[in-house]
C-alpha cells in the first residue's frame, strides 16, 4: 500500500474577478502542488458575510470564482474544490474552538484592528474597543463575525487536519492562533488535531500595482488602473499597461530605483517564461513603449486562453455544481471523521445511528 500523501489545505473568499497578482502569485502555483499532496479548495463564503455584501452577488461570486480556479488550470479530477457552506463541520468545530479562545487574542490580531479602524473605532491598550468621533457620528458597530473570524479560520484548516496551509503575510498571525488552538485542544482533551505548518511554495511573482509600483497589485485599489483582473478584455488590458508608471532614465532593466520597470520586467518574465535580464538584453535601447507593448502582447497571449475556457465554464452551471457536489462529498467524509473524533474528546455522547 502506497504512503498517503500529505494534506494541504487552501482557502480563499470569493470576493470577484481574480487579478494577475493572484494568479502568479497563488493560483498558478496551486497546479504544481496536486501531484505531492492530498489537495483541498474551499471557496470559503462564509467568511464573506463579516463585512456588508450582497447575497446575489455573493451566489454569482462563488460560481464565478471556481469558473476562474479551473480555467487557471486547477485539475478538479485531481483535487477537491468545494464550498465552505457545503459542508457540515466549519461551524460547529469552530464553536468548539470559541470556547477555548480568549477573547483578548482575537482583539490583538491585526487585521480584526485595521478592519475595526476602517469601521470607525480604535482598539485600546486594553484590547477594548473604542469610538473614533467619525465611528460615533456614522453610527458605525462591528460585528462579533468580524471578531471571530480567526476562530473560523482555525476550524476551516482543523476539519480537515491539515498537514500545511499556505498563507500569505496578512494570514500568518492567523495561522499561528490556529496552531495555539489545536496545542491547546491537544493539550486538554489529548491528541485530536495536527498541528499545521505553513506552506512556503515554489516562490510566485510578486506584482505591484501599476500605478503605484510600491505598493501590491490589490482587487480594492481605489484606481482601477492599477489593477490587471483575468477577465479584463484584451483592450482594457492593453490600455492599463501602456498607461502603467514608469520611472525617470530610459534604460530598460530591473534596479531598486526603478520599481516601475521593474514590475513591468517582473510580469514580462513571468507570462513569458523568459528570464528578466534575457528581456534586458533583447531590449537595449529600445523605449519605455516598446517594453510595455510587449508585456501587453504577453499578458493577452496567456490571459486569452483563460477567458475562453472560463466563458465556456460560467455557461455550464451544471458543470460547476457537478464540481462542487464531488469536491463537498470527499471533504464531508473527511470533515465527519475529524468532527466525530472531536466531539468525542470535549465529552459529547455520540449522536443515535
Amino acid at each position: 500500500m502506497s504512503e498517503a500523501k500529505p494534506v494541504i489545505l487552501t482557502c480563499a473568499q470569493p470576493t470577484g474577478q481574480l487579478t494577475l497578482g493572484n494568479y502568479l502569485g497563488a493560483v498558478k502555483n496551486w497546479t504544481t502542488m496536486l501531484d505531492d499532496y492530498e489537495c483541498y479548495f474551499g471557496v470559503v463564503n462564509m467568511h464573506a458575510i463579516t463585512v456588508k455584501y450582497s447575497p446575489a452577488e455573493l451566489r454569482k461570486n462563488t460560481l464565478s470564482c471556481v469558473a476562474q480556479y479551473i480555467a487557471c488550470g486547477l485539475d478538479p479530477e485531481r483535487s477537491n474544490i468545494f464550498v465552505q457552506s457545503h459542508v457540515i463541520g466549519h461551524t460547529e468545530l469552530a464553536w468548539l474552538l470559541s470556547c477555548i479562545t480568549p477573547i483578548g487574542d482575537l482583539q490583538r490580531m491585526t487585521q480584526f484592528k485595521e478592519k475595526a479602524a476602517k469601521l470607525g473605532f480604535n482598539v485600546g491598550e486594553g484590547n477594548e474597543l473604542k469610538f473614533t468621533h467619525e465611528g460615533a457620528r456614522a453610527g458605525a458597530s462591528v460585528n462579533s463575525g468580524l471578531l471571530m473570524y480567526p476562530v473560523l479560520m482555525a476550524a476551516d484548516i482543523l476539519l480537515y487536519n491539515a498537514d500545511a496551509v499556505p498563507v500569505g503575510n496578512d494570514q500568518r498571525q492567523h495561522l499561528e492562533l490556529c496552531r495555539d488552538l489545536a496545542q491547546r485542544f491537544n493539550h486538554n482533551y489529548s491528541d485530536t488535531f495536527t498541528i499545521p505548518e505553513a506552506f512556503i511554495p515554489k516562490q510566485g511573482a510578486r506584482i505591484m500595482s501599476l500605478q503605484d509600483p510600491e505598493r501590491k497589485m490589490s482587487k480594492s485599489d481605489d484606481n482601477q488602473n492599477a489593477t490587471i483582473y483575468l477577465l479584463d478584455e484584451p483592450s482594457a488590458l492593453k490600455k492599463k499597461i501602456m498607461s502603467a508608471v514608469t520611472d525617470s532614465g530610459s534604460e530598460i532593466v530591473a534596479s531598486e530605483d526603478k520599481p516601475g520597470v521593474s514590475n513591468l520586467l517582473q510580469i514580462y518574465s513571468a507570462m513569458s517564461g523568459r528570464t528578466v535580464a534575457d528581456i534586458e538584453e533583447s531590449l537595449k535601447g529600445e523605449g519605455y513603449g516598446s517594453l510595455k507593448k510587449e508585456v501587453a502582447d504577453a499578458v493577452i497571449s496567456v490571459l486569452e486562453p483563460v477567458q475562453a475556457k472560463y466563458k465556456e465554464l460560467i455557461a455550464d452551471k451544471a458543470y460547476l455544481e457537478s464540481v462542487l457536489k464531488d469536491g463537498a462529498a470527499v471533504a464531508q467524509k473527511r470533515a465527519y471523521k475529524v468532527l466525530g473524533k472531536a466531539y468525542r474528546k470535549a465529552g459529547f455522547v455520540e449522536r443515535p445511528r
